[in-house]
């Protein structure tokens, strides 16, 4: 037996040993933790003044609360029928998560773009995290229960022939294959043919949103940011002050009790051991910058609460900058049912996750360990070029087109440290897996729309305090 055999009949004794239909069922258990305790857990050890600002992003829709609890559907799916093929996960997989970016060639990629959960596990965590926010999606956007199924199905179908694709090409294809702008758009002029009046009209649309939002990207980068992020004060550049969600280190006292100057040590001191982490030449080019300033920064949904900062660095001049993001990595949700990481610092988890699953990633990509040897964090280009598709803004054939965009890059990503083989051929060639993924989504979705119920009245209570809004 051949080494391709043997990947192929280890991928169908799975099939044998985990049917494609297990992957259908979802029942909350009668021991079922409660979702809302899994969520005060979290915030205990987040910011305090943030804690509130998440629970009012949260409780905007079933879909943003969705997008807060990745720790809940870690839990979900400790129960749930595997397959026992392993990959690199994201760990949090919804569609919010795939945006644009450029690599360091400056093209437009379409990837995954958030790892802060990253670890191996069965690939098919990430399948369903990322087909039930499909579902959610379009039951967000109204869309009748058929066309909400539709496109979660259809992102399950897309992963499942990706991988079919990727389990024959060779292994260095795999590895460089990638979405950039060129192949996005061939991908989305694909779709127009034999299409009816009404479908043609929504690809229109959909191509110019494509097409908007992949020119709104290109402008994206640290000048864009400092005109928004930035203030001219007697001849030089500072941070803006808007708290809670911008507090620069000159307010940061009242946060975290000392002042600006020791806050300044302190950013030097991390910004040194961050620049070991680099390779030698990015960190060349990295000592051509000088920090200016640097402020707290609040970002996203699930990671609201989480310390997080932006550091702005100054070039040639002060229209030459750079800003930095500096996250805090917490433990992956994951690592509460999966074995723990073999990294002993989180922003190193994250930052080697990142790698394996991006096609292409930041060339500032770094780690550190705070202050508290306990915290832990990574370090990034605040922007570069990031785009994002406007979800709530979609109907369904746009929907519909972005979950096969979204299947084929989680695919893809799997392919990178998984078994292509052996998870092609566990999938097999029907659309068994992809209706299973959609009864799941189905059942997943109505129970978070029970778990947003009870989140919604535990703020209503006052068991949980939210700040709306911001």
């Amino acid at each position: 037996m051949t080494q391709l055999d043997e990947r192929l009949a280890r991928g169908r004794a799975a099939a044998n040993a985990t049917p494609l239909a297990a992957h259908g069922i979802w029942e909350a258990p009668p021991d079922r933790p409660d979702p809302v305790s899994l969520l005060e857990a979290q915030d205990a050890t987040r910011e305090p003044d943030l804690v509130p600002v998440r629970h009012g992003r949260m409780l905007v829709s079933p879909f943003t609360f969705y997008r807060g609890t990745a720790k809940i559907m870690a839990s979900d799916l400790a129960g749930t029928p595997v397959s026992g093929l392993d990959a690199q996960l994201c760990g949090d997989a919804h569609l919010s998560n795939f945006g644009l970016f450029a690599s360091p060639e400056r093209t437009l990629l379409f990837d995954l773009n958030d790892f802060d959960e990253t670890l191996p596990g069965p690939f098919e965590y990430d399948v369903k995290r990322m087909a039930a926010s499909f579902l959610i999606a379009g039951r967000n956007n109204e869309f009748s229960h058929a066309d909400a199924l539709a496109v979660a199905v259809e992102s399950a179908a897309a992963y499942r022939e990706a991988m079919a694709e990727f389990a024959r090409m060779r292994t260095m294809d795999v590895w460089y294959a990638r979405l950039d702008e060129s192949e996005l758009r061939n991908a989305v002029e694909g779709e127009e043919s034999t299409k009816d009046k009404k479908v043609r009209k929504e690809f229109k649309a959909a191509e110019k949103t494509a097409t908007k939002t992949a020119a709104k990207a290109r402008t994206r980068d640290s000048t864009q940011a400092l005109a928004k992020l930035g203030e001219l004060v007697d001849g030089r550049y500072r941070i803006v002050s808007k708290p809670p969600l911008i507090v620069p280190e000159r307010e940061l006292k009242a946060l975290y009790g000392f002042g600006p100057e020791t806050v300044t040590a302190v950013v030097n001191e991390q910004f040194k051991a961050y620049r070991e982490t680099l390779p030698d030449d990015r960190r060349q080019l990295l000592d051509r910058f000088r920090i200016v300033d640097t402020a707290r920064k609040v970002v996203g949904v699930g990671s609201v609460g989480t310390r997080a900062f932006i550091v702005l660095l100054q070039g040639r001049d002060a229209d030459d900058p750079l800003f930095l993001q500096i996250k805090e990595a917490m433990a992956s949700v994951l690592e509460d049912h999966l074995p723990p990481s073999r990294y002993p610092r989180h922003g190193e988890r994250v930052v080697r996750g990142q790698r394996m699953m991006q096609a292409a990633s930041d060339i500032f990509l770094g780690w550190t360990t705070g202050l508290d040897v306990n915290r832990h964090y990574y370090w990034r280009q605040l922007r570069d070029m990031k785009g994002s598709a406007i979800i709530e803004n979609m109907v369904p054939f746009g929907m519909s087109l972005y979950a096969r965009i979204c299947g084929w890059t989680l695919a893809r990503a799997h392919a990178r440290s998984g078994d292509p083989v052996a998870i092609a051929a566990y999938l097999g060639t029907s659309d068994a897996f992809d209706k299973a993924i959609g009864t799941f989504s189905r059942a997943y979705a109505d129970q978070t729309e029970h778990d947003y119920r009870a989140f919604s009245a535990a703020i209503a209570s006052g068991r949980l305090q939210a700040v709306e809004g911001i």
